[in-house]
C-alpha cells in the first residue's frame, strides 16, 4: 500500500550533507521547506540546487516550499546573549533600544510601532508562551511590564500578544526580497506568514506574480484574526497550513486541537490542500524515538484527512533527520490503516459543481469507491483534476500523468496523488492506453486484467480541460 499522507521536511544545517538528504528522500519525504527566516540567500540557493540534483538521482519529483518570514515580532539582542527573568520581577521592552543593549532590565523590540499596539493589562507571550509579561505602563516607546511567568529569554525570540490584534503589515521589505529569490529559485509553493485576512493573501500574490512567480500560495494560519475569517482565507488560498506554534500562543492551547480539526475539514470541503505543522515530532530533535503523545498527534492529523504533515526543527537542526522522517513515515502508514476505506461517502453530495473537470473528478471517485478498481489514471496538465479527486477519502491511488515537471512537483503535496512523467503526441486512444499500461506494468503499480479509471481532456495542452472518464481493463 502506498502512503497517502505526504511528508514535508524543513531544510537546515542538519540536512546540508548530500548523503543525509538522499537518505531522507529514500525514507519518504515528498516536499521540502526552505525557511527564509533563517540563513542567507546563498544557503537557500545551495539547498535548492542540492534538492533538485539528488531528487533527480533518486528518480523522484520533490516539491519545494519557500516560507516567508512575515511580520513576526521579535525582541532584539542582549549584551550577553540571554537573561533570566524571575516571577514578579520588572522588565521593559523598548522599540528604540538598539541591538546588544538588552540586559536583565529590558530589551529592544524590532517592530517600531509596538508601543502603540499594546495597553496596560495586556499579556505578552515570549519563548513559545513559556514566558509571560503583563503590561503595566507605556512611557513613549518603552513598555513597562511585570513578569508573570519567568524563564531564560534568549536573543531574537518571537513575541505575541495574548488574543492577537497586533497591527503589523502583511508583507515586509525582507519578504519582498525573498519573493524575488523564490522566483529565481523556481520554488513550487510560496508560504505567507502571519496573515490576518484574504486581502493580505491577495497583496502577497500580486507581489509574487509581478516578480514572475507562478507557484501555489500557502497561507499559514497562526493568528487569531485568521481563524475568525478562515472561510474567506481558504477561498483566497491554494494551500492552508495549520501553523500551531504561534497560533497556540495567541489563542491558548485548550482550543487548538478543535480549531485544527475544523480547519482541516473546511479546507478539504472547499477542495483546497491542507498541511498540519509545528512540533509534530519535537522530542526527536534530540531523541531517537518519538513520544506516545507525538505518535498520537501525527496519527490524529492523518486520520482527520490532512494532506501533509510538516517537520520543522526536527529535520532542520535535529540530531538525526533521517530517523525522524522514517518514524513519521511509519506513523502515517499505521494511521492510514484506520482511516475510512473505500465505500460510500457524502462529500459534497448535495453540491452543484461549477466546472466540467470538477464534476468528472467527483464522478470518478464515487465510481471508484463502489467498484473493484485498482488505480485511477489522470492525464493532466495542471493537476487540478487529481486535486479534486484526492478530496474524496479512498485507498485507491491516483496517478497524475503529466508532461510538466512543475505539475509533478505540485501534486506531490496532494494526499493520495502520485506523479508520473508522461509526454504524448498522439490522438490514437489505443496507442495512448498501450503506453500508459506499459508504464504502470513496468512500475508494478497494476497487474494485467485490473480495472482502472482513466480521465483526460479532448484538447492536449489545455489546463482544466478534463471532460471524460473511462473504465478500462489493463492489457499488456
Amino acid at each position: 500500500m502506498l502512503r497517502r499522507t505526504k511528508i514535508i521536511a524543513t531544510l537546515g544545517p542538519a540536512t546540508d550533507n548530500p548523503e543525509i538528504l538522499s537518505d531522507m528522500i529514500e525514507k519518504g519525504i515528498d516536499v521540502v521547506r526552505i525557511n527564509f527566516s533563517h540563513d542567507t540567500a546563498s544557503d537557500h540557493k545551495n539547498r535548492v540546487a542540492m534538492v533538485r540534483k539528488i531528487a533527480q538521482q533518486c528518480g523522484r519529483d520533490i516539491g519545494i516550499i519557500g516560507d516567508l518570514q512575515g511580520p513576526k515580532i521579535r525582541i532584539k539582542t542582549f549584551d550577553k546573549g540571554k537573561v533570566e527573568l524571575n516571577k514578579g520581577g520588572q522588565f521593559f521592552l523598548d522599540t528604540k533600544l538598539n541591538e546588544l543593549e538588552g540586559d536583565k532590565k529590558g530589551v529592544g523590540v524590532d517592530y517600531e510601532n509596538f508601543h502603540m499596539d499594546v495597553v496596560a493589562g495586556d499579556i505578552l507571550l515570549l519563548s513559545d508562551g513559556r514566558i509571560k509579561l503583563k503590561v503595566e505602563k507605556i512611557r513613549k516607546t518603552r513598555i513597562l511590564t511585570t513578569v508573570i511567568e519567568g524563564g531564560i529569554l534568549y536573543d531574537n525570540q518571537g513575541m505575541n500578544r495574548k488574543g492577537g490584534g497586533l497591527s503589523t503589515p502583511a508583507i515586509t521589505k525582507k519578504d519582498i526580497q525573498d519573493i524575488k529569490l523564490a522566483v529565481q529559485l523556481e520554488i513550487d509553493f510560496l508560504a505567507i506568514s502571519f496573515i490576518r485576512s484574504a486581502q493580505d493573501i491577495e497583496n502577497v500574490r500580486q507581489h509574487y506574480h509581478d516578480a514572475g512567480g507562478n507557484g501555489l500560495i500557502v497561507s499559514k494560519i497562526e493568528r487569531k484574526e485568521a481563524v475568525e475569517c478562515i472561510d474567506s482565507i481558504i477561498d483566497a488560498s491554494d494551500v492552508i497550513m495549520v501553523a500551531r506554534g504561534d497560533l497556540g500562543v495567541e489563542i491558548g492551547f485548550t482550543e487548538l486541537t478543535g480549531i485544527q480539526k475544523q480547519i482541516i475539514r473546511k479546507t478539504r470541503y472547499k477542495n483546497k490542500v491542507v498541511i498540519t505543522a509545528t512540533q509534530m515530532m519535537e522530542s526527536m530533535i534530540h531523541n531517537s524515538v518519538p513520544t506516545r503523545a507525538e505518535v498520537s498527534d501525527v496519527s490524529n492529523a492523518v486520520m482527520d484527512g490532512t494532506d501533509a504533515v510538516m517537520l520543522s526543527a526536527e529535520t532542520a537542526i535535529g540530531k538525526n533527520p533521517v530517523l525522524v522522517v522514517s518514524a513519521t513515515n511509519d506513523i502515517c502508514y499505521g494511521a492510514e490503516k484506520y482511516t475510512l476505506p473505500r465505500g460510500r461517502t457524502a462529500h459534497r453530495l448535495d453540491d452543484q459543481f461549477e466546472h466540467i473537470d470538477e464534476s468528472i473528478a467527483m464522478a470518478v471517485m464515487y465510481t471508484a469507491n463502489h467498484l473493484a478498481v485498482r488505480a485511477i489514471i489522470s492525464l493532466t496538465e495542471s493537476g487540478s483534476t487529481a486535486l479534486w479527486m484526492s478530496r474524496i477519502r479512498s485507498d485507491i491511488p491516483i496517478y497524475a500523468f503529466t508532461p510538466h515537471v512543475s505539475s509533478s512537483r505540485r501534486v506531490m503535496l496532494y494526499r493520495g496523488v502520485y506523479p508520473v512523467s508522461f509526454k504524448y503526441d498522439t490522438d490514437d486512444i489505443k496507442s495512448l492506453y498501450k503506453n500508459i499500461f506499459s508504464i504502470l506494468l513496468d512500475k508494478q503499480l497494476v497487474e494485467e486484467n485490473d480495472l482502472v479509471i482513466f480521465t483526460k481532456g479532448e484538447m492536449k495542452g489545455i489546463s482544466g480541460g478534463t471532460n471524460s472518464m473511462r473504465i478500462i481493463r489493463v492489457t499488456a
